[in-house]
């Protein structure tokens, strides 16, 4: 028979190394939406007409809207 330590010791081992997982994938999915953000940043410079139709801009805004929720779930923050 197993002592009940050996189970606390294994449960907490587990716990610390999902945290680990989390946290790393928690940085890269910020790290990737960071790329994202500079992507979006370059283009609209760089190949933005003086003239925009009403179409590009609404989806303009909506792109910056989609990535404001995505950060915001990636910060854990309630919508």
């Amino acid at each position: 028979m197993i002592e009940p330590n050996v189970y606390i010791t294994l449960a907490l081992a587990s716990l610390a190394g999902l945290a680990m997982i989390v946290a790393g994938g928690l940085a890269g999915w910020r790290g990737w939406l960071s790329l994202r953000r500079l992507e979006l940043d370059h283009t609209q410079d760089s190949r933005m007409p003086v003239a925009v139709s009403t179409g590009s801009r609404i989806e303009i805004a909506d792109l910056r809207e989609r990535i404001k929720k995505l950060e915001a779930i990636a910060a854990g923050v309630d919508l």
